[in-house]
C-alpha cells in the first residue's frame, strides 16, 4: 500500500465540503498546490456521453483568456515553398520528406504537428505513430491549414484542442499554481461554456454528470454543477 505523504493529508484536511462554487473551488486549488514544482490546475469533466457513437462524441478547440501557461513546440509539415513561410510565423520544426522520415523513425520532437492539406496523403502512413499520441493534423482540429501563418499564431496563442476519452470523461489543463485566481477563475468559466455550447447532438437529458479540478499533485475538488449553470 502506498505511503501518503505529509503534505497529501494536510491537503485532504483542507477541504471540508463535498461540493464548492466556483470561487470556493479555485481559492482551494490555490491552497494546496504546494508541492516543490509549479504544479498544473486540470479540470476533469465526466459527461454523459458515448464516443462510440457519431452524434455523441465532444472534440473542438479553444483559445483560453490567460494560455494555459504551457510552451507548445509545433512543427510544420509543408511543400518546400511554404518552408520559409512557417519559419517566420514561429514553427519550431519544420520540414517535408525529412520530417516525415524523422516522424516515421519515432523522433516525435514536438507536440503539436500541423500540415498543409498537399502533405496529407503522404501523412497515411504514419497514423500508427501519430495517432495513438494524439498528434494526427485534422481539419476539424485546425491543424491542417493552407494559412500557416494565421494557424502558427493562433496555435502559438494558445489555442489547442480537447475531446472526450472513450468513457466520456474530458482532462483538460486550464492553467498553472501561480496563476491569480481570476486568471483561473476566467480560464474555467471559459472552458466550461465551450463544452457546454458544444454539446452533443446525441445527448440526452443531464449533460454533466461530474466536475472536478485539482492539481497535479493536489486532492479532487468537485464543483457545484448547479452553481456554475447560472452563471
Amino acid at each position: 500500500m502506498p505511503k501518503i505523504s505529509r503534505r497529501q493529508i494536510e491537503n485532504k484536511q483542507k477541504l471540508k465540503d463535498n461540493l464548492y462554487n466556483l470561487d470556493e473551488a479555485i481559492n482551494l486549488l490555490k491552497l494546496t498546490a504546494n508541492a516543490k514544482f509549479t504544479e498544473t490546475a486540470e479540470l476533469h469533466a465526466n459527461l454523459n456521453i458515448d464516443p462510440k457513437y457519431a452524434d455523441q462524441q465532444l472534440r473542438t478547440t479553444l483559445t483560453l483568456p490567460h494560455g494555459t501557461g504551457n510552451t507548445v513546440r509545433i512543427a510544420v509539415l509543408t511543400s518546400d515553398d511554404k518552408i520559409d513561410e512557417a519559419k517566420k510565423a514561429g514553427a519550431d520544426i519544420v520540414g517535408n520528406t525529412d520530417l516525415i522520415e524523422d516522424i516515421n523513425s519515432g523522433n516525435l520532437n514536438f507536440d503539436l504537428l500541423i500540415a498543409t492539406p498537399d502533405m496529407m496523403p503522404k501523412l497515411a502512413k504514419l497514423g500508427r505513430v501519430l495517432g495513438p499520441k494524439g498528434l494526427m493534423p485534422s481539419p476539424k482540429s485546425g491543424t491542417v491549414s493552407t494559412d500557416l501563418t494565421s494557424t502558427l499564431v493562433e496555435f502559438k496563442k494558445g489555442k489547442f484542442e480537447y475531446k472526450s476519452d472513450k468513457t466520456g470523461i474530458v482532462h483538460i489543463v486550464f492553467g498553472k499554481s501561480d496563476f491569480q485566481e481570476i486568471q483561473l477563475k476566467e480560464n474555467l468559466l471559459t472552458l466550461y461554456k465551450s463544452i457546454e455550447q458544444n454539446r452533443p447532438s446525441g445527448v440526452k437529458g443531464k449533460y454533466f454528470k461530474t466536475l472536478y479540478i485539482c492539481n497535479t499533485m493536489g486532492p479532487s475538488i468537485q464543483l457545484d454543477l448547479a452553481t456554475l449553470s447560472i452563471i
